[in-house]
């Protein structure tokens, strides 16, 4: 599918080089007009929200919970409080605000979580994450460290072909002056402070690097996803959750050659 948005303006062309197998300039790429959209953080940040509460599974309590009991006040002239008390004792029971009692304002199923967003501004904020990719300013204000002076970092496609292993990856990723952020997602592993610790999220793990790969089952895609805090997609799968984690923009992103052309296919500019 492709998706189309009219832009007032753009940024200037980009050019990035093409790296080889050793890290060398292959060449260079010119970046498509998705590239030169503008930063809207505000677009970013609602379409974040709308694709995150998107994934949530509502919960609730029983409309019933704490009323089925037999509980039934004394009344007056006991000597004691009017709440109702369970039969034939005096513990009390039915409203909130005894000891044990039903919760006065449980989670309700019938509550909206989901926020909705027009098409139109989901595709540009779409658009508008990709190109923060390209900004090494906001790649490096979210706390990304690299060496590379041009981003996002384009491969060739055949280079990758040859990496099969977590060790191949790793040297070519310090080729291309990227290791730095695998380092510094490996230090910053850190153990939960609360009760998701034994909920199946113990430890904390910071975003790293996005891989954009022709196929989630490549050989090179399988060295790298086990790495700490990397994130691999393919062109056609790729949203804000993972372009802007946490809707703040400027994901360090590696992508072929073959994956950029296919996303300047997918995402089209329009300049009135």
């Amino acid at each position: 599918m492709v998706y189309t948005a009219v832009v007032m303006y753009l940024r200037e062309p980009l050019s990035v080089p093409l790296y080889s197998w050793d890290g060398a300039d292959a060449g260079q790429v010119v970046l498509p007009d998705v590239f030169r959209v503008p930063v809207r953080r505000d677009l970013i940040r609602r379409v974040y929200l709308s694709q995150f509460t998107a994934s949530l599974q509502p919960k609730g309590r029983d409309p019933m919970a704490g009323k089925r009991t037999s509980a039934r006040s004394l009344g007056a002239h006991h000597g004691v409080s009017r709440v109702p008390r369970i039969r034939n004792s005096m513990r009390a029971a039915l409203v909130n605000m005894t000891r044990g009692g039903r919760l006065a304002h449980p989670p309700r199923v019938e509550k909206v979580i989901y926020e909705r967003v027009n098409k139109k501004e989901r595709i540009l904020g779409t658009m508008s994450a990709l190109a923060a990719t390209s900004i090494p300013d906001l790649v490096r204000a979210r706390g990304h460290r690299f060496e590379a002076q041009f981003l996002p970092v384009v491969v060739e496609s055949a280079v990758l072909e040859k990496v099969t292993t977590t060790k191949q990856a790793l040297e070519l990723l310090d080729k291309l002056g990227l290791l730095p952020d695998i380092i510094r997602a490996r230090e910053r592993l850190r153990q939960r402070s609360g009760k998701g610790k034994r909920r199946g999220r113990r430890l904390k793990k910071p975003k790293s690097i996005l891989f954009v790969l022709d196929s989630y089952k490549s050989p090179f895609a399988r060295a790298v996803r086990g790495l700490p805090g990397v994130d691999v997609v393919e062109p056609d799968k790729i949203n804000v959750l993972v372009l802007a984690p946490g809707a703040e923009p400027g994901r360090l992103m590696l992508i072929t050659d073959t994956a950029l052309q296919a996303l300047g296919e997918k995402y089209k500019v329009v300049v009135p």
